[in-house]
């Protein structure tokens, strides 16, 4: 069954309705009380310019434990050479456009609205989101964002300008976030040759919800 929010209404549907692709509901909006309500139940946005805000809670989700994240000899080479500098929430609003412009292949368009831009840039400024950064010689060469939970790093896109740019800021993640999982919320080869598993969501609530 697919849930129609009410616009003045913040409590979502309990995630295990959602459909077997994982759509729950649509409408709503993007304020950050709702984003908030959404990824404390493990559900997040997803949709497209001009269509109806869409909400998805998969039954099985895309997660990397930080200590199994894989580094193969050659990234560990480039890691520790020094020729890239990570950094953190040094230019969020530069990695979102970024991620919103960055050509991915079989992609058209993208799902990083620019009302998506606008919600994440805020709950950054609220301190909820965050970005880690890839820097070259100066300039940014890759990164990713999300949103941090209750100990888990709710990973929403990457890009790369440099190859393994975007590579070496989830690898700094896992090492230096403090973060007891990073959820990748939907699988590719790229995640998975890095370590990232699929576990359920049942799983993947218990853990957000365990208190540290």
């Amino acid at each position: 069954m697919i849930f129609q929010l009410d616009e003045n209404d913040l409590r979502f549907p309990a995630p295990a309705w959602a459909e077997p692709d994982g759509l729950l509901a649509i409408g709503g909006d993007l304020r950050p009380e709702r984003l908030l309500a959404a990824y404390h139940l493990g559900i997040f946005p997803w949709f497209s310019e001009g269509d109806p805000v869409c909400w998805y809670a998969p039954p099985d989700r895309c997660v990397i434990y930080p200590e199994h994240v894989s580094e193969s000899k050659s990234m560990r080479r480039l890691l520790n050479s020094g020729v890239f500098e990570i950094k953190v929430n040094t230019c969020f609003e530069e990695v979102i456009r970024n991620c919103a412009s960055i050509d991915r292949q079989g992609a058209t368009g993208t799902w990083i609205t620019n009302d998506m831009q606008a919600a994440y840039i805020e709950l950054h400024r609220m301190g909820f989101a965050k970005s880690i950064e890839t820097w070259k010689a100066g300039v940014l060469a890759g990164g990713l964002y999300g949103i941090e939970i209750n100990g888990v790093f709710c990973g929403e896109s990457m890009f790369s300008k440099e190859s393994n740019a975007s590579k070496a800021a989830l690898i700094w993640l896992c090492r230096n976030g403090g973060h007891r999982l990073v959820d990748c919320q939907l699988p590719n080869d790229h995640l998975m040759s890095m370590g990232a598993e699929m576990i359920s969501r049942e799983k993947f609530l218990e853990i957000l919800r365990t208190q540290l």
